[in-house]
């Protein structure tokens, strides 16, 4: 089965009822709703009221025909099977729409991180080859200067009013198009789906999955968090990153409602889970430790909420510390608890997970996941005994293609289909699986993957600066901070304000967080002595300190 047939299915089985919901309670919602979303929309949107643009809901039908709709926007213009289709958008009632229109017309949906820079998403835009882009009223003044530079794309679809002049008012022009299933027969093994990833030297590498990996990933989620027609779903990262999606991807499976919160406030989220009726939950450790912070100083109390169906709260994206979730039971202690690891090149979360019922082994990833196998291997890709530190490396049906136009970087990780993962694991006595360290250098600090050569080599060029070096040391709240060990040119002095100064210009959630001024370490060959950083300044490894927390 290919996933559009699951949205095809819903629709006729359950076509009056919602399937998702959009909410952005910020101050500024009137003022961001009323520049992305036409009035057009709404005459589209079950239950919309102009007066109250920051709550917006779609049925099932009416998500499966505004994906038919853009399926057959890109069919009218000549858009052939196989051509790449990027979609840079917030989360919004839009999104999920067009991800399956471009799907249904067979073409490869590349999904694209909110936070790239321009020159970041036109990099992104020639790896993979994109034909077509779909993008929001957020991105204007990042596509302002790179659009005569994309000769590949020849189309651009602008979801929101002020259509800028070189683009497409996408949602108008659906509005003229066929909401019947567009004439293209999908097979499972027809490429799907583009999702970007990095190792240690922050260029992205575009990964290639086929329809058969997504819709594995819906037999997963729903397997692992048991969701029925019943369920609701609150769902607050964004829906570019496999993670949120495939979670919901088991929503889908069981045609139950799902929830778009455009803010992480803590406030928010209970009220959105109270006002909604949501059961099911996925929170990055930043967002649950906040929740717990304002419930610690009484800002918030659990009574003035209605939150008794709430049967679920899961993790993933980053380790958790066993703290973390034996505080959270002690304010919610009838909730079921979940894990859940995963790589973009894995589909996503799932391939390996706790289980509900394993909240004992807090601290652990968990499990091979439904459909997934797991082994821990050496250098030479033998087995290691249990409990020895080796690679993790799973098999499933959710394993990558390859990476798109990458041969080399392919062939260092997929080996007779085995991803190997790069995280280095243990096992215990009773088969769960905990992480030790990461072979790559990648600092994941609230969920968000930071790569520190980009941030070493925008500090290096700062003329004070003789030498620099980026590592993750240990954050109660957002599990790593970036943080820059500078080491000044001689005779020179440098502070923290004229560093804090120059890196104005980098993205936010790119800055170091903390600044320590010392030598540099390189070895023989002028690699930078990384493992010496990290021991010199943490003691001992971040995962190991979480565990033990």
């Amino acid at each position: 089965m290919v996933i559009t047939e699951l949205l095809e299915r819903n629709s006729k089985l359950y076509g009056d009822q919602v399937a998702l919901v959009e909410i952005n309670p910020s101050e500024e919602r009137d003022k961001a709703m009323m520049k992305a979303v036409t009035w057009q929309d709404f005459s589209l949107i079950q239950g919309a009221n102009p007066d109250a643009p920051y709550r917006r809901e779609m049925s099932w039908k009416d998500f499966d025909r505004r994906a038919n709709r853009f399926a057959n926007l890109l069919l009218s213009r000549g858009i052939k099977r196989g051509a790449k289709v990027a979609i840079l958008l917030m989360n919004c009632l839009e999104w999920l729409p067009i991800y399956f229109g471009v799907l249904k017309a067979g073409c490869i949906v590349v999904p694209m991180n909110f936070r790239y820079s321009g020159d970041e998403i036109k990099y992104c835009l020639e790896l993979a080859d994109a034909e077509v882009l779909v993008f929001g009223p957020e991105f204007v003044q990042r596509m302002d200067p790179i659009v005569d530079d994309l000769p590949g794309v020849h189309t651009f679809f602008f979801v929101g009013r002020e259509v800028p002049a070189y683009a497409e008012d996408g949602m108008r022009l659906m509005g003229f198009c066929s909401s019947s299933v567009p004439p293209v027969a999908l097979d499972e093994e027809d490429y799907a789906a583009i999702y970007f990833s990095s190792g240690t030297t922050g260029f992205p590498k575009a990964i290639l999955h086929n329809h058969r990996a997504l819709y594995s990933s819906c037999l997963t989620e729903q397997n692992h968090h048991q969701q029925g027609k019943d369920d609701v779903f609150l769902c607050i990262p964004p829906l570019y990153h496999t993670g949120a999606k495939m979670h919901w991807f088991g929503s889908l499976l069981s045609g139950s409602k799902a929830v778009l919160l455009r803010g992480v406030k803590p406030e928010w989220i209970l009220r959105a889970v109270s006002e909604e009726k949501c059961t099911i939950v996925w929170l990055l450790v930043p967002w649950a430790q906040d929740l717990l912070a304002a419930l610690d100083r009484g800002e918030l109390k659990i009574e003035d909420y209605q939150l008794d169906q709430w049967r679920l709260m899961h993790i993933g994206a980053q380790p958790v510390p066993p703290s973390l979730i034996r505080r959270w039971l002690e304010y919610f202690p009838n909730h079921k608890y979940d894990t859940n690891y995963g790589l973009s090149e894995s589909i996503g979360p799932g391939c390996v997970h706790l289980g509900m019922e394993n909240v004992h082994k807090v601290g652990a990833i968990g499990k091979p996941g439904y459909l997934w196998q797991t082994k821990i291997v050496d250098e030479n890709g033998q087995e290691v005994p249990r409990g020895e530190v080796g690679e993790l490396a799973v098999f499933g049906p959710g394993v990558m293609l390859c990476y798109y136009k990458n041969k080399e970087a392919t062939d260092e990780v997929l080996k007779d289909r085995w991803l190997y993962t790069g995280d280095m694991a243990r096992e215990d006595e009773d088969g769960f699986i905990f992480l030790v360290d990461r072979k790559k250098d990648v600092i994941i600090s609230g969920g968000e993957n930071l790569y520190p050569v980009q941030i070493e080599a925008y500090l290096a060029a700062m003329p004070k600066i003789h030498d620099v070096a980026v590592i993750g040391l240990p954050d109660p709240r957002l599990g790593e901070i970036a943080t820059a060990i500078v080491q000044v040119k001689e005779g020179q002095t440098c502070t923290e304000e004229e560093i804090e100064q120059f890196c104005v210009d980098l993205p936010r959630y790119k800055r170091p967080k903390k600044i320590i001024f010392a030598p540099v370490p390189r070895n023989a060959t002028g690699k930078i002595e990384k493992p010496k950083l990290r021991e010199q300044y943490c003691g001992v490894r971040l995962v190991e300190a979480q565990n033990n927390a």
